[in-house]
């Protein structure tokens, strides 16, 4: 039995999407890495089908928890770094729900951030019109994000979604363009801990929120209104 074929029906999670894309665990290195951060390898990409489980495990006793907290079938297990985090790589499972449902797990139940990666790989974004009318800066020329973590919300053609999510973060919003479509930018960062905190905050509150590589986010405006 692989992994991707446990059985889940005890798990019972809340909506949320903590899908990152594959081309994610290419990020280049950070300038200023933890010591144990550096002394491990750079994560290597899904190969093509699969999906991965990267679990933010900075101590070997988190290692530790996180390997004892995973089925005895569990195979293709690794640390390496995927920027500036030490993870546990889980590999082998065929679909996301399965994959997803473990992040969740392990965020939810076991408190160790926790990140769903699949296949493939996301085209350069381009610079869509924004989905729904929404106040922008008009004089702002697009431009793409850096290396790190951006949380994106989409506000499913209701501008509205955008002060009550500014409510709920207490800071303004910009918008932004991933896989031509606009979503709302509610943090980018390189502290994988923060971002992870900002998607349960979001997720904890019904809104439909993503963890993504920020290289393939283009900043559209800075602020809405």
């Amino acid at each position: 039995m692989t992994i991707s074929k446990f059985h889940f029906s005890t798990l019972k999670l809340r909506r949320s999407r903590i899908l990152i894309n594959s081309a994610a665990i290419a990020l280049a290195g950070l300038t200023i890495l933890p010591n144990n951060a550096q002394a491990q390898p750079t994560c290597p990409p899904p190969q093509p089908g699969e999906y991965l489980l990267l679990i933010v495990t900075q101590t070997a006793e988190q290692q530790d928890q996180a390997k004892r907290s995973l089925p005895q079938n569990a195979n293709n297990i690794t640390i390496c770094r995927y920027i500036s985090d030490t993870v546990t790589r889980v590999g082998g499972f065929s679909n996301p729900q399965a994959v997803n449902e473990w992040a969740r797990y392990f965020q939810e139940r076991i408190g160790l951030p926790a990140y769903a990666v699949q296949p493939g790989v996301v085209p350069t974004p381009q610079t869509p019109p924004p989905n729904n009318p929404v106040s922008i800066n008009p004089g702002f020329k697009p431009q793409p994000l850096g290396v790190g973590y951006a949380v994106l919300v989409d506000y499913v053609n209701q501008p509205e979604l955008a002060a009550q999510v500014q409510q709920a973060l207490g800071r303004q919003l910009a918008l932004v363009s991933y896989d031509q479509r606009s979503y709302l930018l509610a943090t980018y960062t390189t502290d994988g801990n923060a971002a992870t905190s900002t998607l349960q905050t979001l997720s904890d509150r019904g809104f439909l929120a993503m963890l993504v590589d920020s290289r393939r986010v283009t900043l559209i405006s800075p602020t809405i209104k």
